[in-house]
């Protein structure tokens, strides 16, 4: 997957990365183009906040860098993720 993504694309790709958990992504009011995602747990309680700049959503390459590394972090937390790899 080598062309930029839509909004639409990375938030579905964002969503599977963090499974079981739930991943609620919004952009900020002041129209910075950055998406803020929220991880949160089964019981609603927030586990992880991470801020994605547009041009990294709309890239592959660095959305997956910054996915794997919100991933890593949940892990060394203790939570499990089910694997994940990105679409290609």
């Amino acid at each position: 997957m080598n062309a930029p993504l839509r909004i639409n694309e990375a938030l579905l790709i964002a969503d599977r990365a963090f499974t079981p958990f739930q991943c609620v992504a919004w952009a900020p009011q002041e129209g910075t183009g950055e998406l803020s995602l929220t991880i949160i747990d089964r019981t609603n309680t927030p586990i992880s906040r991470t801020q994605i700049p547009s041009s990294a959503y709309t890239d592959p390459a660095q959305l997956e860098d910054l996915l794997k590394q919100a991933r890593a972090e949940l892990s060394e937390e203790g939570y499990q993720l089910q694997s994940w790899t990105m679409p290609r």
